[in-house]
Formats: structure tokens, sequence, C-alpha cells
């Protein structure tokens, strides 16, 4: 079995963002040379995400919205007594998860139709991290 391990780095412009990685994954699994296994794609920060999806802008702004309105930012929240300021984001990041696993078949990502891979920030303007580990034959 082989295993390849590669770190993808992201430092978005605003708190929030919605970043299709998709053709980076594809670029590891490439990388690898794994032709039958898994991929596992997960954000290494405790205010980010990584979750599958259909790459729409309306429901990207649903997304947000959605979030928005269960976690909003200016909600007093006790992690923020900590002087932290993203008791929102650490919320926001629970609802979307942490991780997702792809099959890889013939070299590829195994997907249904319209998903793709996002990586979800909430607390953006720095550097941030996802890890994507390949395993397989």
């Amino acid at each position: 079995m082989k295993s390849y391990r590669e770190e993808l780095w992201f430092e978005t412009k605003t708190r929030r963002e919605y970043i299709n990685i998709t053709r980076h994954v594809e670029a590891v699994v490439r990388k690898s040379g794994v032709a039958e296994g898994l991929v596992l794609v997960n954000a290494m920060h405790i205010t980010a995400s990584v979750y599958i999806n259909d790459d729409e802008a309306g429901l990207l702004q649903d997304y947000d919205r959605f979030l928005e309105a269960v976690a909003p930012q200016d909600a007093a929240y006790r992690h923020n007594e900590t002087g932290e300021d993203n008791g929102d984001a650490h919320i926001k990041r629970q609802l979307m998860g942490r991780e997702v696993v792809v099959a890889i078949t013939g070299g590829r990502l195994d997907f249904g139709p319209w998903e793709q891979i996002f990586y979800g920030e909430f607390d953006g303007r720095r550097r941030k991290r996802v890890l994507v580990k390949v395993i397989g034959e």
C-alpha cells in the first residue's frame, strides 16, 4: 500500500470565505500515484472546515446566511471572554465539519454528480493549512 501526504495552504482576504479546492486535491492524488484507494482532506485549524457540495454561487451565499443566522459573529460567546473574538467561527466549523474522505478509482476522485471539495474559512486573514492524505494501491 502507498501513502502520500501533502499540505495545502490558504490565506483569505476576508473573515469568511468558501474556496473550491477540488483541483488542488486532484493534483495531489495524481502526484501520489495511487490508482485505487482513499483520500482524506481535513482542515488543520479549529475555525475552518472541509466539506463536499455543489459549486453554485447561490448555495455558497445560502451557507453564509444560514451560518450567520445560527452563529452570528457579533453574539456574546463565552469563548470570546478569553480575549479571542472568534467564538462564532468555532461553531460554524463544527456545523460544516472537519474533513471529507473520497474514494479514488482509476486514479481519479470518484464523485457523484456536481460534487466538489471546499475549504470553508470562518476566521480568516491569516495563513492556515489543509491536510491531504492519500492511501491505496
